[in-house]
């Protein structure tokens, strides 16, 4: 009160010898300024609580009889029980932690008439200069304050969970003794096996990866009467500001959160499979250690076989091609304790964040859906037949490659001609004219582990075709067949005018009017004229312009082959 704080001032004033208001004689109780109170204080010492001091003790004359100081230690004791001098029993009570005081201790209150042989002589008014450093009680319990917590949060660390955190740790004055961000790693231990302190044991559980905590631990649930080393003294309670950044049980195997998959999955992938995906990987924390995104190109590899982590193995059974699924691995079935390079430190709990482009399987084969079969459907694509179709080619995320449709014309080809990949040759036999098919074409059909121009390596296909015509083909190494038997005069049929020699001109004529009669058929092709004009070249064996009777032979008679009578 105000009438408090003049009595005290007037009781200050006669102590210091105020000449205006005269000696108003010797004290009748400990005098106490209190010439610094901290901002915050959340509690004052109360009878019965243990404290830690520091202090300066002197006479009127300023000479010093006494300082914690100077014996490098502070004072613990319980204050308020008769163990103090009633001056400082008195004095030191109500004090915040680094609160400051002055206390003047009159003689009957101090070590009266006796005083300390040596040290203190009889009736002395002893002057303290005090500053408060802990205060505790046998009773206190762990004080947990949350600071922040993230809002997801699957799992809270349980007893014998291995934990990965980082530490500020202050006595209660806000002196440090120890962080581990100056050592420039988490202390990484396990919770409730005796590693820890009992305090931190307790004050770690239900912690969520990313909480932050402060834990006041009082002494008999840190380091006690003995203290640790030069920086935790004896009887001295402990602030940890803790931000736990991993953990997991050594029992853990792989969490698996299905994030998205597709309504339409025909197919999981299981071991053996070759995959594709697409990946952020994340420490708990959130700190991004890998991505394939930033690379541009998925990741490409088998699965179940030991190729990558095992976590990763395990963690990509079952998974739908467009699928998005979070995989979170613990250490010993990712990198350990070692962890990998500088970006996965030792004992990381990993978080796989994966998108599945495709996967396909080294033995599997095209996969043909019919979409639209015409009715009456009797004669169907072989190969070597030449063929007209439309089609879309796609990844299976739906990234459009090639489309027929951008260009004039249909596609043109001769199957079994080795022009077009071997799935794409294989989907389109035995078609209709107007059969429409989607296709899934795996790479090792398609363009394989390199890919090709617009075409990632090892990816698998997805062709829309639509058969437009079709013509029967001739066999391999044929480029004209007879229906029949060929002419039996074949070369005077063929020398039109007669003159021992058949000009290009004559031998295109003549074939011409064998396709016209119906007599026999050219290898189909969009440019007649140029497979005329290689066949031309073949029998024109010298080069010279025209064929003799001793060039011309039959493509059989070389092959010493009679399946057909062909040129």
């Amino acid at each position: 009160t105000a009438a408090g704080s003049r009595c005290l001032l007037l009781l200050l004033l006669g102590v210091l010898g105020a000449p205006a208001l005269g000696d108003p004689g010797p004290l009748e109780d400990v005098v106490i300024d209190r010439y610094y109170i901290p901002k915050i204080c959340l509690r004052e010492a109360q009878m019965g609580d243990f404290i830690r001091y520091h202090y300066n003790g002197t006479f009127k004359d300023g000479k010093k009889f006494d300082s914690s100081y100077d014996r490098g230690a502070t004072v613990a004791g319980v204050v308020g029980v008769g163990r103090l001098i009633t001056g400082m029993d008195r004095g030191l009570q109500g004090m915040c932690v680094n609160e400051r005081r002055h206390l003047i201790v009159p003689p009957h209150l101090g070590y009266g008439s006796i005083g300390v042989a040596g040290l203190i002589p009889p009736d002395a008014t002893l002057y303290f200069d005090v500053v408060m450093l802990d205060i505790w009680n046998k009773n206190d319990k762990l004080q947990i304050t949350t600071l922040s917590k993230p809002e997801h949060c699957n799992r809270t660390v349980e007893n014998s969970d291995f934990v990965r955190y980082h530490y500020n740790g202050t006595l209660l004055d806000g002196t440090p003794f120890d962080s581990s961000y100056s050592k420039g790693s988490t202390y990484d231990t396990y919770v409730g096996t005796g590693w820890l302190i009992k305090g931190m044991d307790q004050g770690l559980l239900g912690m969520c990866a990313g909480e932050k905590r402060s834990i006041i631990i009082p002494p008999f649930l840190a380091y006690g009467e003995k203290g640790y080393g030069t920086v935790i003294p004896p009887q001295a309670s402990l602030v940890f500001s803790v931000l736990l950044v991993d953990f997991h049980n050594p029992k853990d195997g792989v969490f698996l959160e299905h994030l998205e998959v597709p309504e339409s999955c025909k197919r999981r992938a299981v071991t053996g499979d070759f995959i594709r995906y697409h990946y952020n990987g994340t420490l708990m924390d959130g700190t991004l250690f890998d991505s394939s995104y930033s690379r541009n190109q998925t990741y490409n590899t088998y699965i179940g076989k030991g190729y990558i982590i095992p976590g990763m193995d395990q963690g990509l059974q079952g998974v739908c091609v467009g699928e998005h699924r979070r995989v979170v691995i613990p250490p010993h079935l990712a990198y350990g304790e070692n962890g990998a390079g500088d970006k996965i430190p030792g004992s990381a709990v990993l978080i796989f964040d994966v998108h599945v482009i495709d996967f396909h399987n080294p033995e599997d084969p095209v996969e043909i859906e019919t979409v639209f079969r015409p009715e009456g459907c009797n004669v169907t694509t072989r190969n070597r037949d030449f063929v007209r179709y439309h089609y879309n080619c796609s990844l299976l995320d739906g990234t459009r490659l090639f489309s027929s449709h951008d260009y004039e014309k249909p596609q043109e080809v001769t199957l079994g001609a080795n022009k077009v990949i071997e799935g794409l040759n294989s989907g389109l036999l035995d078609m209709c004219a107007g059969e429409r098919r989607v296709l899934i074409v795996p790479p090792h059909l398609g363009h394989g582990e390199s890919g090709a121009r617009g075409v990632p390596g090892s990816a698998v296909l997805r062709f829309e075709v639509e058969l437009i015509s079709m013509e029967e083909g001739v066999p391999e190494g044929y480029l004209f067949i007879w229906h029949g038997e060929p002419p039996a005069s074949l070369y005077e049929q063929m020398d039109l005018n007669k003159d021992g020699g058949i000009p290009a001109e004559e031998f295109s004529t003549f074939i011409k009017s064998q396709v016209a009669e119906g007599k026999g058929r050219l290898m189909p092709s969009s440019d007649p004229e140029k497979v005329i004009a290689d066949m031309f070249r073949n029998q024109d064996r010298n080069q010279d312009g025209k064929i003799t009777p001793d060039e011309l032979k039959l493509k059989s008679d070389e092959d010493q082959e009679k399946i057909h009578e062909e040129l």
